[in-house]
């Protein structure tokens, strides 16, 4: 795992939150893209928080990683990937992660973003999307929780889940149940834009694990 410098900012409450969107599934014929896209789409103008979208599909990482003293160091094209990455995760003062369930969990390629990385996560909300079958992915939610509270993350209580066949995906991309995840979405997002400002002001006052 990567271990940069956080960016610290003064606290504004005033000021948009800095939003990572991540799109954790790298599979051919995935959903995840339309259903971020769709996310996006339908929170984008609000004043309160700021978008950036962080796809897997767009990363290079390999599943071998360094050993816990650094040594040896990442490959190059490992470096030229988490150069590009990393500062957008530090950079973010909340995530939402968009994910589906496979085989009652959610993808590899999602844990391994979540692993490389470590201080990026510290001190931050987290909220989910997910979608997948009947349970919506929830299955694969409530264990993202636990790896996110190991990383000293805070997940927010509300989410968005598309349970198929009812809420999930149409061929257009939108949810078949328009308005129970329009509502899923705005709650969630209020939820992470309040934790996002208190733990934003914590950490400017009382910079974590120092």
């Amino acid at each position: 795992m990567l271990d940069t410098a956080r960016t610290t900012d003064v606290a504004d409450t005033d000021r948009a939150l800095r939003v990572a969107v991540i799109v954790g599934s790298a599979r051919g014929g995935r959903a995840g893209r339309a259903v971020a896209d769709w996310f996006v789409g339908h929170v984008r103008d609000r004043a309160d928080i700021e978008l950036n979208v962080i796809d897997v599909a767009d990363l290079d990482l390999p599943v071998a990683m360094p050993n816990w003293d650094g040594l040896p160091s990442p490959a190059p094209q490992t470096r030229a990937a988490l150069a590009d990455v990393s500062p957008r995760l530090a950079d973010a003062e909340a995530f939402v992660v968009v994910t589906p369930e496979y085989n009652h969990s959610f993808p590899a390629s999602l844990k391994n973003l979540i692993d490389w990385h470590f201080t990026q996560w510290q001190a931050k909300p987290i909220g989910f999307v997910s979608y997948g079958g009947l349970g919506g992915g929830l299955r694969a939610v409530e264990q993202l929780r636990q790896v996110f509270v190991e990383l000293h993350a805070m997940t927010v209580r509300d989410s968005v889940s598309l349970h198929g066949p009812w809420s999930g995906l149409g061929k257009d991309g939108q949810p078949l149940d328009a308005a129970v995840c329009e509502g899923a979405a705005k709650g969630m997002v209020d939820q992470l834009v309040w934790w996002g400002r208190a733990l934003r002001a914590a950490r400017v006052a009382h910079p974590y694990g120092k």
